[in-house]
């Protein structure tokens, strides 16, 4: 695997090898945005959307808003009727998204309860059948994000991910663990170096790249055709960039100062207040809670931004860090 030769997902090819996750309540168009800066030729993903309430609102959630300028850009959607998933697929075409992209690892317990997310991993001819389905609807790519199992005792990954690239998947993200295990323990990349060995589709690794040096061991180990960055991104949306980088010329960009975090997330909050108005400014703490890290009086900072309630509270909080940390601080 090359990392300047494009990333072809069917019939659409990506110019990076690295990958934004779909995130719940954070991968907004605000949050793409400012992922885009540093990584502009990487695949984006919307937040996760429920097929079934695509299928019940007269209008689509706004959570498949794609900007004109957002390519490539894919929408990730999850139920467990194909009929619904093919429905929602269509919509998701027609807002803009390059490709569609099914989730079958989400663990959270909302979500597995109604046969969702990695529930689907149990039942593998409703997999099947929920890819055949969004694949006759659309004319762009299908691709998939799971896990390799349900717990350490039904890892079926291997018979499942081959399932999926027969009913026409033509991408497969792999998340090296299983749905027991959560966000716990260490992601299993030896799974992941199995089944890029089993399909013939591009295998995207997922799990524990926090870093450069996780991305490249991770590729190292794996031998897959990129990596998707989740949890590493929050509160830092230079990851997806930094490790785009360095596949491409070999080399690390600067890590960014304290100062310039603290930037990146005043620009942020600003962004989510024009996007949601007040209610960006609640949904603004978590994320503020994320970029207030690794310098002095983070902890202090961390527990003021989780109260904020106005925008220029937020501004002036972190305008006020920003001018008293000591010049080009590291976090």
């Amino acid at each position: 695997m090359s990392a300047v030769t494009p990333l072809k997902i069917g019939s659409v090819e990506v110019n990076s090898r690295v990958l934004q996750s779909p995130l719940s309540g954070v991968t907004d168009q605000v949050f793409r945005r400012l992922v885009r800066r540093y990584a502009p030729e990487s695949m984006l993903y919307t937040e996760m959307v429920s097929a079934k309430e695509i299928h019940h609102l007269r209008e689509l959630p706004q959570v498949m808003n794609i900007a004109p300028n957002e390519n490539p850009i894919s929408i990730q959607l999850f139920d467990c009727r194909p009929d619904f998933m093919g429905e929602a697929a269509e919509k998701a075409v027609a807002e803009g998204a390059q490709t569609v992209d099914i989730n079958m690892g989400c663990p959270v317990n909302k979500i597995t309860k109604k046969g969702g997310g990695s529930s689907l991993l149990r039942q593998p001819e409703v997999a099947e059948a929920i890819v055949k389905a969004v694949v006759n609807a659309v004319n762009v790519p299908v691709s998939v994000k799971t896990r390799i199992g349900w717990n350490e005792q039904e890892i079926n990954i291997l018979d499942f991910a081959q399932r999926l690239e027969d009913a026409g998947a033509q991408m497969l993200t792999l998340h090296g663990r299983t749905r027991s295990q959560g966000y716990n323990g260490k992601a299993q990349w030896h799974w992941i170096k199995k089944v890029k060995d089993h399909l013939s589709i591009p295998v995207i690794a997922n799990g524990d790249i926090f870093s450069v040096d996780d991305a490249i061991r991770c590729l190292e180990e794996t031998g897959a055709d990129g990596v998707m960055c989740s949890r590493g991104t929050l509160g830092y949306p230079f990851l997806v960039g930094e490790i785009d980088y360095f596949l491409k010329t070999g080399k690390k960009r600067p890590e960014p100062t304290a100062q310039e975090l603290l930037t990146c997330a005043k620009e942020h909050l600003q962004g989510l207040w024009e996007y949601r108005g007040d209610r960006g400014i609640y949904q603004s703490r978590k994320h503020l809670a994320w970029y207030a890290k690794g310098f002095p009086s983070a902890s202090q900072l961390r527990d003021q931004l989780s109260q904020i309630k106005t925008l220029e509270e937020g501004l002036s909080l972190l305008d006020h860090t920003i001018n008293c940390l000591p010049e080009n601080s590291y976090n």
